[in-house]
């Protein structure tokens, strides 16, 4: 399978299990090093990072979906998104530009092919997929709930996922929808 393959098959899971729907935002970090099987931040590929970008967004923009990329440690883990879900979360957007050095392979190419991308430093998005072991969870909502994939690599990188689910307060007493 190629990696757009992986990519789209791993979208089109998350989507399914976690429920998300027209609106929602699915957050997406991903090491193009470690999908070529290197070692993290060592060997950047816009590439590669475009063949993710594009089978991910395959599946996210015929459902409306926002994508949330993970820009790397270099940005401080830094969102790149649509500017319309950034407004519509009350998101405050940051002054800066990824590229491969500081940001990512995969968060540049999202920068250069969102319709009206912008950064921000966090988002809760509703569910997640990690691509190479990145650490996604801070960008998600609580409470996170681990998901397995069927797809579980994207090229020689592994595959973590995760919806979302609502707290569950009030003790014993509580009913839960």
């Amino acid at each position: 399978m190629s990696i757009y393959e992986d990519a789209r098959n791993a979208a089109l899971e998350i989507v399914e299990i976690s429920g998300i729907k027209a609106g929602d935002t699915l957050a997406v970090g991903c090491s193009t090093s470690e999908v070529m099987g290197e070692r993290m931040g060592t060997l950047r590929s816009p590439e590669v990072g475009l063949e993710i970008f594009n089978g991910i967004m395959s599946v996210l923009s015929e459902k409306g979906i926002y994508l949330a990329a993970q820009c790397c440690e270099h940005l401080n883990r830094a969102i790149v998104t649509e500017r319309a879900n950034a407004e519509k979360k009350g998101l405050e957007i940051v002054s800066v530009v990824p590229h491969p050095h500081a940001g990512g392979s995969f968060a540049t190419v999202a920068f250069q092919n969102l319709k009206d991308p912008v950064v921000v430093e966090e988002i809760k998005a509703e569910a997640g997929i990690d691509i190479g072991l990145t650490l996604i969870g801070m960008h998600l909502k609580k409470v996170a709930v681990p998901v397995r994939l069927k797809q579980n690599t994207v090229g020689k990188a592994p595959v973590t996922a995760a919806r979302t689910r609502p707290k569950y307060i009030g003790g014993e007493r509580a009913e839960y929808v």
